[in-house]
């Protein structure tokens, strides 16, 4: 390709209002994942732009990769509010068909976590001095998928502040 720039080297602060989602992203974010998508924001700001296709006719950008970001902005009063209602997107220039694509490589790409290595990072967290209630707040773990992930590593280190039930005591 002959005088190609890749799409985030140009950035725009649009709106909120002048953008509108697509009516075929198949990829679906549960609540708990959306709650630490908001604190990822709030606690990071928008770290990545939302791609979008520039609608000449209805004056508007229609999401192709971002939409869970971009119902943050919607949907979160303080982050509307930090941002002044501007989200940051790029614009990339593709028909319905290649935007579809591009919307499945994007959903894709991010793949899956490693349990060996969700693990590793839970126990050097703990290393570090972080409590269990600072892990699973910060990265959006429930207790039972924190105790599951101590448990990997098979580290007794990782569980000396666990409180254990007393069911397990021989009287």
């Amino acid at each position: 390709m002959k005088d190609f720039t890749s799409p985030v080297y140009n950035v725009l602060a649009v709106p909120v209002e002048k953008v509108r989602a697509n009516d075929y992203n198949p990829n679906k974010v549960a609540p708990p994942e959306m709650k630490l998508l908001e604190l990822s924001i709030w606690e990071d700001g928008f770290t990545q732009p939302v791609v979008c296709y520039y609608d000449k006719d209805a004056d508007e950008y229609i999401v192709v990769d971002g939409f869970h970001r971009y119902t943050i902005m919607k949907t979160s009063e303080r982050i509307y509010a930090r941002e002044k209602g501007k989200l940051p997107i790029v614009v990339i220039d593709k028909d319905l068909g290649e935007r579809i694509a591009s919307t499945i490589r994007h959903n894709r790409a991010r793949g899956s976590h490693s349990v060996d290595l969700m693990s590793n990072i839970v126990a050097e967290l703990l290393e570090l001095g972080k409590s269990d209630a600072w892990i699973c707040r910060s990265i959006g773990m429930g207790a039972d998928e924190l105790l599951r992930l101590k448990q990997v590593t098979g580290l007794a280190a990782l569980f000396r502040d666990e409180e254990y039930s007393k069911s397990w005591e021989v009287e």
